[in-house]
């Protein structure tokens, strides 16, 4: 589900999105009811226009899930990765925005403060997602850049592109994080969609399950990939817009 508010007023401009996910599968009969899509992502974004289709603007983002994730082992057993706030991120910044159209936008900061949580004793302990062990937050200072592009391919095809990417000044700048999201929603009729989607992850500081030769997991570094495809019941509610 996705939601947006724009508000503009003079030079002013205040846009709202938020996008929630939470999906299931269960792979064969009798088999484990397993998580296959889980996303909470605000972003709030407070623009003054200065010109040339630029604006000076103040953003703000939260990103967690829902529940709780895991690993399977081959033999059948399974370790917690992830819940509720574990890990969240926490996002301000400072930066100019480019605007050309409704359906482009680039937003470039030098100033930029992150701060990842970890609110899962579990998780904290064995210090995941790069926070020290016992330790349930971890503060970063960098740059950042977001971009955000949709567009009509063709009829009832819509094509969505979202990339984010973060440098830590503080640690290893070199070792850009990167957050790429690539849709295809094609629509059927009134109320059926279909749509193709995938998410590549990459955090220097977390470690991933990588999965060894037998089929068990262990914690590395790596990127996390994701690909989904999915019919399903969908309904356009029209976002609200204002102008004063």
């Amino acid at each position: 589900m996705s939601v947006f508010a724009k508000y503009k007023k003079g030079s002013w401009t205040w846009d709202n999105t938020g996008d929630f996910a939470l999906g299931a599968i269960k792979q064969g009969e009798g088999g484990e009811l397993r998580k296959s899509d889980d996303k909470i992502d605000i972003n709030t974004k407070l623009g003054y226009d200065i010109g040339n289709k630029l604006y000076f603007s103040l953003l703000g983002g939260f990103k967690t899930q829902f529940t709780e994730g895991f690993v399977f082992n081959k033999d059948g057993t399974r370790a917690r990765i992830s819940n509720l706030l574990a890990p969240a991120y926490a996002l301000a910044s400072i930066g100019i925005d480019y605007k050309p159209n409704a359906d482009f936008t680039l937003f470039l900061s030098p100033i930029t403060s992150r701060t990842l949580i970890v609110m899962d004793d579990q998780l904290s302990q064995v210090g995941a997602f790069g926070v020290k062990p016992g330790e349930t937050v971890l503060s970063e200072f960098g740059a950042y850049m977001t971009t955000k592009y949709k567009r009509n391919l063709m009829e009832n095809v819509l094509l969505s592109l979202k990339l984010d990417l973060f440098s830590n000044y503080l640690d290893k700048p070199n070792n850009v994080d990167v957050n790429l999201e690539l849709l295809f929603a094609f629509k059927i009729n009134k109320f059926l969609q279909a749509s193709i989607s995938s998410t590549l992850l990459y955090d220097d500081n977390t470690q991933v399950p990588v999965k060894l030769d037998n089929g068990d997991y262990r914690q590395g570094k790596g990127v996390q990939l994701k690909n989904v495809l999915g019919i399903g019941l969908a309904y356009k509610i029209q976002g609200y817009k204002t102008s004063g």
